[in-house]
């Protein structure tokens, strides 16, 4: 210990930080969330946090911005000790905070939730509603980012949702930014743009935070770098001159050659078959024609708005089908609703964890077994299979807590997508549609959860995956079926002839553009 302080007071001595968290602690129920973690922001950079799931960057955030209250150590602004009571005592303090799930009032416009709890207001005392709509036209003029401060925010695609997260952020005029995984649902262009707000802001001298799994992100953005691991602090480095491997050996403690498992399934004879299928409430799919063969992992690419999301949902049956057939085993299946679905063999994991996966307030317990309650009896539920059930989803899929009666929402989000997973894989479904289901996971897990896929495949299951990723798509895909603009543009099958890897992309991205 002796050691470490001296080591951060070297540093200090050289560096004016706009922030420093010193030997942070904080415990749960069964579980050290942090241990003597650190973090020094210097002004006008973008300081990378790094980690597995579970290693408690967003638990160091969350005591920053005051949704925890830590249990040891130091936190200085401008080398002046604070301590947030909460969130708005947070931003009322110049730092602001951007999370990966975001928590807006889909129902409101959009200017409405940039100002949500500090609406401006006339001599009366009534909302004025034309400054609330200027500032916010401003703010958004500022940043260069096309929304309609009228829409409903609902309306508006993930992507475009998070952009105005990031303008409210800027709106508070915070001089500290935490950005957590801000791109999972952003396409290239969408980066950039974030990317040249990020350089406009750190010009002004904000410091930014920035809570990513995507290593090239990281290294093209960051100035500097910090790891975790299990709750304690393990580097920080430079970005410049860092490499790939090195972050994931010092993330994982052990060395990773190989970014995907190897690829032992083998497509079958046709499991299911779905014939110019349509949803029937704009935006949606249309006339989309395709077969999945058993043992197949079938990807689904596309840029934000190809409805890639539409597709899986009309074929779950949340989405109401407007024409199209599909059969399954060469027997015809309608899949009216969700239930109807579940009952005909078919699993859906959703793109947004806290809004459509999870149950927050509920248990892990709860949220394994809430899909399959038909196998645990009735009207009284056999509690000691539920029991083993939960067991099996924690210790097959490796889900990190300390009990079974855990509440999901304070494990991490890797965690909850391993829970959300495990939940489906009780049902024994023969088909599973995943929806981005690496999204804000790091790359530890991430290899974890492709073994699973990979291991149903095998098991003759078919799955369709949506992916933003790429690199994931030709990872553990046998084929890549390519939307755009709610239109099947092509399918792409991996190991023909488009000249190797490179080719494969470009060929991706062309269908992906063709009916835009």
């Amino acid at each position: 210990m002796i050691q470490y302080m001296s080591e951060v007071q070297e540093t200090r001595n050289g560096e004016n930080f706009l922030l420093e968290m010193l030997d942070i602690e904080k415990t749960f129920p069964g579980v050290k969330a942090l241990d003597h973690a650190r973090l020094q922001l210097r002004p006008g950079t973008v300081h990378a946090l790094m980690g597995e799931n579970g290693a408690g960057k967003s638990t160091l955030m969350k005591c920053l911005f005051g949704i925890y209250t830590r249990d040891a150590g130091t936190v200085l602004m401008n080398g002046k000790p604070v301590t947030f009571t909460s969130p708005r005592d947070a931003l009322d303090n110049g730092v602001a905070m951007v999370h990966q799930e975001l928590n807006q009032v889909l129902r409101r416009n959009v200017m409405e939730n940039v100002w949500l709890g500090r609406f401006p207001t006339t001599k009366l005392g009534t909302v004025d509603t034309k400054k609330m709509y200027a500032d916010t036209k401003a703010v958004f003029d500022r940043l260069e980012i096309d929304v309609d401060p009228k829409q409903i925010i609902g309306t508006l695609s993930v992507s475009k949702r998070q952009m105005v997260e990031i303008a409210k952020a800027v709106s508070y005029n915070a001089k500290i930014v935490v950005l957590d995984e801000p791109t999972s649902s952003l396409t290239e262009d969408e980066v950039d743009h974030l990317f040249s707000i990020m350089n406009r802001l750190t010009a002004e001298g904000v410091g930014i935070i920035y809570i990513s799994h995507k290593m090239d992100e990281i290294l093209r953005i960051s100035d500097d770098v910090t790891i975790m691991r299990d709750g304690q602090w393990i580097a920080t480095k430079p970005a410049e001159g860092l490499t790939k491997e090195e972050i994931i050996r010092l993330m994982v403690g052990r060395e990773m050659t190989n970014q995907f498992p190897p690829k032992n399934n083998q497509p079958g004879e046709v499991l299911l078959e779905v014939n110019n299928l349509s949803g029937m409430y704009e935006p949606t799919c249309h006339n989309v024609s395709f077969e999945l063969h058993k043992g197949e992992v079938l990807g689904v690419a596309g840029l934000v708005g190809s409805r890639r999301t539409e597709l899986l949902n009309t074929l779950f049956g949340y989405f109401t089908k407007a024409g199209g057939e599909v059969t399954m085993n060469g027997k015809p299946i309608r899949n009216t609703t969700t239930d109807e679905a579940r009952r005909n063999g078919f699993a859906l994991i959703t793109e947004e964890r806290r809004a459509t996966g999870i149950f927050a307030e509920g248990s892990i317990l709860f949220n394994s077994i809430i899909a399959n309650l038909d196998a645990y009896g009735s009207p009284l539920l056999n509690g000691r299979k539920m029991d083993k059930d939960t067991d099996w989803v924690i210790e097959s899929i490796k889900v990190k807590t300390p009990s079974k009666k855990t509440l999901i929402k304070s494990l991490s989000g890797g965690n909850q997508q391993k829970v959300i997973i495990g939940r489906w894989l009780l049902t024994e479904p023969d088909v599973l549609l995943l929806d981005e289901p690496t999204r804000g996971i790091d790359v530890g897990a991430k290899y974890e959860i492709y073994q699973l896929i990979l291991n149903l495949a095998e098991q003759g299951k078919g799955v369709i995956m949506v992916s933003s990723e790429m690199p994931e798509l030709l990872g553990i895909c046998d084929r890549i079926l390519v939307m755009s603009n709610g239109q099947l543009a092509g399918i792409v099958e991996r190991g023909k002839d488009f000249g190797g890897i490179a080719g494969e992309q470009e060929t991706i991205m062309a269908l992906a553009a063709k009916y835009v």
